[in-house]
């Protein structure tokens, strides 16, 4: 008998030991994504891949050619300063063996030679350095690729992401500009936005109207961090701020009056004439040519523009990147209260790894809040061919079966999208199931 007792006992010891390897087992792999990823299902992937083919066969049509490159770059070109606050959140790749002494380091970057991009106008800058005696000029560039940010996430926000940029590099004038402008809002419009903004504006508008108000070169970089705010805090914000931080009352009541007026203007009488109350304003603290560069690049647009959207000017768009030397844009979609891309020109960025300058202008879509504005509209791909399935019967004998995929291979050479698939014992959950994700007609086959 304790015999027999001893033998349960050995018994239940080995279940539940063998219990708690199996939850070990289970606990040691987690299914969920790393905090600020995301799996990306097939209904999105195939609006996302929809989405890729728009952007690149219509920026195709407008000359510009596509390009890859790593998604790690030296620590050296991510840290040099010209990526803004963005550099505070690189992910960086520790050195290895030899290379890594910890107890030498003083920095952060004493630990990495490398790290994940932020953004793809450095690696573009670095890729163009890299290999200009082989590319045309000017050289127009369209790149597409994940970039990853160690940001805090939050809806629509996410640590890895896609970015969709096109540049021209070599194009001194405001045709690089024109361009950029015309072959995004195309890509726009035939992806279904209408009503939208392109805001636009310059630094070098930003810089005189500062200077012009009193403010001293040195504190123009914070100046700008308060206008930013514009949307949020409004035009007395803005100079209750420039006021806290040093500001006298006379430059900040100079500089929202200028403000005011202009904003005031465009809304009622247009960007032209907005532009043309900027330098009566300012006089002779702005040269005629920036001016003249603005009124060509809103007149053009308006011309030849193909989508549904408005070209304005917005005294008050700053852009955060500090490597913006000239004409700054934004999307804006006012009726979502969001903006969803932008771009600028970055003249001096080349130089930094050439020693030369080359002048640069660019224009990044927001991909992703594109994406998700289309899912949460209930987006459906158009064209998209007719999906078909074939549901057989198990234990399908060889002769039988060898029929079937002939006769979905002629289906799939005509176009169609042809799905065999054994049947479940449960066939209208099967097929309601498979009717959610499109298709269409069911065949069944039986031995």
């Amino acid at each position: 008998m304790l015999y027999l007792i001893s033998c349960i006992l050995c018994d239940v010891r080995r279940f539940l030991y063998a219990q708690i390897v199996i939850r070990g087992m289970q606990m040691a792999l987690i299914k969920k994504p790393v905090n600020g990823m995301k799996d990306i299902l097939p209904d999105e992937m195939q609006i996302r891949d929809y989405v890729i083919s728009v952007i690149k066969k219509t920026y195709s049509g407008f000359g510009f050619e596509s390009i890859e490159t790593p998604c790690v770059e030296n620590i050296e070109n991510l840290t040099s300063k010209q990526g803004g606050d963005n550099e505070k959140l690189i992910f960086r790749i520790l050195k290895r063996g030899e290379k890594l002494k910890i107890e030498e380091a003083k920095t952060a970057d004493d630990l990495a030679d490398g790290g994940l991009r932020y953004d793809l106008t450095v690696p573009l800058v670095r890729y163009f350095s890299a290999h200009e005696n082989e590319l045309r000029s000017p050289f127009k560039a369209l790149q597409m690729g994940n970039v990853w940010r160690a940001d805090r996430p939050q809806k629509g926000r996410y640590r890895q992401f896609m970015q969709c940029d096109i540049d021209i590099i070599g194009e001194p004038t405001n045709l690089a500009e024109i361009e950029l402008i015309l072959a995004t809002t195309t890509t726009l419009g035939k992806l279904g936005f209408d009503g939208f903004q392109i805001r636009i504006n310059d630094r070098r508008i930003l810089k005189a109207m500062a200077l012009h108000c009193g403010f001293n070169e040195e504190d123009l970089d914070q100046v700008f961090i308060t206008l930013d705010k514009m949307d949020k805090i409004g035009i007395e914000g803005v100079r209750s701020e420039l006021v806290e931080n040093g500001a006298s009352e006379g430059s900040a009541d100079a500089y929202t009056s200028v403000l005011d007026r202009v904003i005031g203007t465009v809304k009622e009488e247009g960007s032209i004439r907005g532009i043309e109350v900027l330098k009566e304003e300012l006089g002779d603290d702005i040269t005629e040519d920036i001016i003249e560069w603005m009124n060509t690049i809103i007149d053009t647009v308006d011309a030849a523009k193909q989508a549904d959207f408005t070209l304005v000017f917005d005294p008050t768009i700053v852009r955060g990147m500090s490597y913006y030397t000239g004409t700054i844009f934004e999307i804006a979609m006012p009726q979502l209260g969001i903006s969803c891309g932008g771009g600028g020109r970055y003249d001096g960025m080349v130089g930094k790894f050439t020693g030369r300058d080359v002048p640069a202008c660019g224009f990044s879509i927001g991909f992703e809040r594109i994406i998700l504005i289309m899912m949460e509209n209930g987006f459906s791909v158009p064209g998209a061919p007719a999906k078909h399935c074939y549901l057989i019967e198990k234990n399908m004998p060889g002769d039988k079966l060898k029929e079937i995929f002939a006769k979905a291979a002629e289906r799939r050479a005509e176009g169609e999208t042809v799905l065999v698939a054994h049947m479940n014992k449960n066939k209208k959950f099967q097929k309601q199931q498979l009717a959610e994700q499109g298709y269409t007609e069911f065949e069944e086959f039986y031995r």
